[in-house]
């Protein structure tokens, strides 16, 4: 008779008994090395045999004698999970954010394998393996924890140091009693920067969250800038999400009234540029203003797509005036055009009092926008900031004063919707006579929901801060699906709350 083949399960159960159970173990799929924590081929037998030869596994069998290690039972593993070692290594080294070659250093693996006694795993296995159990478990943490909530979801893109268009969805819970919890859902590229890219991305990331059919009464707000783009983009996913108020982030409204006060001032912000390029990469200047103000920090860069930024520069050199003109003073003006301009700029005696004016009418402006950046208020706290700047800036008097009110209502007039969630707002706060406003929209049970609502876009906004230390400069070959799941496993473990 022919001699008759035994399946799988029983072919791998023979090469675990012949080779030994203690070494080897299967679910009845896979054949698991339990000394070096990986899957051997096993089609044939001589492929057991050569892995039996490696001094990778060698290196295994010599610590078990010497150190007696404990093996863990052969159901521990199936063909799903190899082994807990090998994916609490790779969410370790990549919540921490330490590159995965950094395996290949043979002191670092000789440490981590002589004081651990477990067989590392080549940083190939990791990558091609583990990453993507990592993400896949990361991912269905955020499902389990999302569950049927109320939801708000963020989007906002960049253009990262390959020119690509990088757009990263930020979405957290709403809870009626606390704070809700935060998470990086997914980073996509973009082939082009419109409101049909935005809305793809917007569907695919709620389709990603519910595999099985998407909630859509639970989105009920939607984070973005003001860019035109991302308001057409909202405007046609109302449809489609009707319990969905789309807002325009607050903060960066008020930094575009700091703008239009950088706008009537010119000359304060040629003083801070030029002094800013007299101390950039510049030891001696850097030491002659140490000399002459050792106890002042150096003036500081701002940076005018950062919120606020300038506006705090500017109360730095109004309460620092003096001692910053004598250290200008100081320098030749010949050797350098921003020395010159500096010190022509520091001789103005209008330019002092701009400055004086401008913090003692504008200083809280800044100081509000660091204050919705904070997490965890109320949605009657961050509205509360809103009003007492608005209150504070149509005091103001002049005709600049004026005008800056005037951007700050044009601002919000557009965003229509802080108005609509400043009425929800305000039956959360017993004011019962906004409710037919709402009523046909948000049931009593919805309002309750946006007691600790984000009315900011900050989180997305340091979701690209995390994305842009990733991809530092010596990381560069990555390819963008181990990007994408290394910064998901990366960003939650960190922890956006």
């Amino acid at each position: 008779m022919p001699k008759v083949k035994p399946n799988m399960h029983e072919h791998l159960r023979n090469l675990c008994t012949e080779f030994g159970n203690d070494i080897f173990s299967t679910d009845g799929k896979i054949l698991l090395c339990k000394i070096c924590s990986t899957k051997v081929a096993a089609e044939k037998r001589f492929t057991v045999q050569q892995h039996n030869l490696t001094s990778k596994h060698k290196r295994g069998l010599q610590r078990l004698n010497v150190k007696k290690q404990s093996i863990l039972p052969s159901s521990a593993y199936t063909s799903d999970d190899f082994c807990k070692f090998p994916v609490d290594l790779c969410e370790a080294l990549l919540s921490a954010n330490i590159p995965l070659q950094k395996l290949n250093n043979l002191k670092f693996r000789n440490f981590l394998e002589q004081y651990i006694d477990k067989c590392i795993p080549d940083e190939s296995t990791l990558r091609k393996t583990y990453v993507k159990v990592c993400y896949e478990k990361v991912l269905s943490g955020i499902r389990n924890s999302i569950g049927n909530k109320k939801l708000w979801v963020s989007i906002d893109e960049t253009t990262d140091v390959d020119g690509r268009y990088i757009a990263n969805v930020v979405i957290g819970t709403l809870e009626s009693d606390r704070n809700g919890s935060t998470y990086l859902l997914t980073t996509e590229i973009l082939d082009r920067v419109n409101h049909s890219t935005i809305c793809g991305l917007f569907e695919n990331s709620m389709l990603l969250l519910w595999p099985n059919g998407i909630l859509r009464e639970n989105i009920m707000l939607f984070l973005t800038d003001a860019a035109p783009y991302m308001v057409k983009a909202a405007s046609g996913l109302q449809y489609f999400y009707p319990k969905m108020i789309h807002i325009t982030c607050v903060a960066h409204g008020l930094h575009r009234v700091a703008e239009e006060i950088r706008q009537f001032y010119p000359k304060v912000d040629l003083l801070i540029s030029n002094v800013k390029k007299v101390f950039l990469k510049s030891p001696f200047r850097v030491q002659l203003f140490k000399d002459v103000a050792p106890q002042l920090s150096l003036p500081p860069r701002p940076i005018i797509t950062r919120w606020g930024t300038w506006l705090n520069a500017v109360n730095y050199y109004c309460d620092n005036f003096e001692t910053l003109s004598n250290v200008i003073k100081k320098l030749d003006g010949n050797e350098s055009v921003c020395v010159r301009i500096a010190q022509e700029c520091f001789n103005d005696i209008n330019i002092a009092s701009d400055l004086a004016y401008i913090k003692a009418n504008f200083q809280l402006l800044a100081k509000t926008i660091t204050q919705l950046e904070e997490k965890g208020q109320s949605l009657n706290t961050s509205i509360g900031h809103i009003v007492k700047i608005g209150d504070a800036l149509k005091s103001l008097q002049g005709p600049i004063g004026e005008c800056i009110f005037k951007k700050f209502l044009k601002v919000f007039n557009k965003n229509s919707g802080f108005t609509k969630i400043s009425k929800i707002n305000d039956i959360l706060n017993g004011n019962s006579s906004t409710m037919a406003s709402v009523y046909e929209e948000f049931s009593p049970t919805d309002i309750e929901f946006f007691k600790y609502a984000p009315i900011t876009s900050v989180d997305v906004e340091r979701s690209f801060s995390i994305f842009k230390n990733l991809l530092a400069d010596n990381r560069r070959s990555f390819t963008f699906e181990n990007l994408r799941m290394t910064f998901v496993v990366h960003c939650n473990n960190l922890s956006l709350d």
